[in-house]
């Protein structure tokens, strides 16, 4: 199997991207092998890593290109400075559209933080050459996800019994 193809460069070699309240910044090589060895860092909230940012370490361990600019990065509290979840793109696009997936952990959620992480990852993927969709799958059993998505300017776009997709395209995002 080939190695994914790496994301393209931010412009002007910016790395994080920064909202209100977050820092959405890559993950280096050092944190996604504390989070797969076990290991505890100062910087980390308490309940960080969740069983999700485990998952995400590892999808990155086995895809290197993940963490580039238009891949997987950890979410931090500017206030705090504490690493509190994760967001990211599942890179390379396919016809123009991309996934993406979120995490915040249980001690910071309620705040606002998974919906401020969603809008500004959607955002940014719809700067990237090529993608002109950015879409996020939620299982119906959980609302408080799919309202994150909406809140984020997401709308509905199809699911099934167990699943919904949520989607922004650039043509929606022109629009707000």
């Amino acid at each position: 199997m080939s190695p994914s193809p790496r994301p393209p460069s931010l412009p002007s070699g910016r790395t994080d991207l920064v909202t209100e309240r977050l820092v959405l910044r890559t993950w280096t090589d050092g944190e996604v092998a504390a989070v797969l060895g076990g290991e505890r860092r100062a910087h980390w909230a308490d309940d960080f890593p969740a069983e999700g940012d485990r998952v995400i370490a590892g999808h990155i361990a086995e895809h290197p290109g993940q963490s580039g600019a238009y891949g997987q990065r950890q979410v931090v509290e500017r206030e705090s400075g504490l690493v509190v979840g994760a967001v990211g793109l599942f890179w390379p696009p396919s016809e123009g559209t991309v996934e993406f997936g979120y995490g915040i952990v249980a001690s910071r959620r309620g705040l606002g933080y998974a919906t401020e992480a969603a809008r500004a990852i959607a955002a940014h993927a719809l700067t990237a050459p090529g993608v002109h969709t950015v879409y996020a799958n939620v299982e119906l059993s959980n609302p408080a996800s799919a309202r994150v998505l909406e809140k984020a300017g997401l709308r509905y776009w199809g699911g099934d019994a167990t699943m919904a997709c949520y989607r922004l395209t650039r043509t929606a995002q022109r629009g707000r």
